[in-house]
């Protein structure tokens, strides 16, 4: 069911699709703990506890959420913790965030008092 990729170092990909619907959102309540690789075409609300590959077209890290791996999405929200590497179009960092990770973006949001640790590049794309 879950699995660890074959190569931690390969390069992310999100995941593409051309009917992606905004109505299509998957909900990881706080009583959850996953180990292992998520993919979602749609949006995935992170209210517990994440460690691996999250691979879908949009991230929210609710405030009690914490995520701990590798995160390729083309919208990502943190407002809890997220420790790893990200590829995104639009990240965005609320006030409570807690983000130590390297991050590829296009565009950046950090509102202030979000804590970040971590390298942060801007993509050539």
């Amino acid at each position: 069911m879950f699995s660890k990729p074959a190569d931690p170092t390969a390069p992310l990909t999100r995941p593409t699709t051309g009917n992606v619907s905004s109505n299509n959102r998957s909900i990881l309540s706080s009583d959850l703990r996953i180990v292992g690789d998520i993919t979602s075409t749609g949006t995935i609300e992170v209210l517990g506890d994440v460690e691996g590959t999250l691979s879908a077209h949009g991230l929210v890290i609710g405030g009690e959420g914490r995520v701990a791996g590798q995160v390729s999405a083309e919208t990502v929200e943190v407002k809890g913790k997220l420790d790893g590497r990200v590829d995104s179009h639009s990240f965005t960092l609320r006030a409570a965030a807690q983000v130590a990770a390297d991050v590829t973006y296009t565009t950046l949001i950090i509102e202030s008092g979000a804590q970040i640790e971590g390298r942060f590049a801007k993509s050539k794309a």
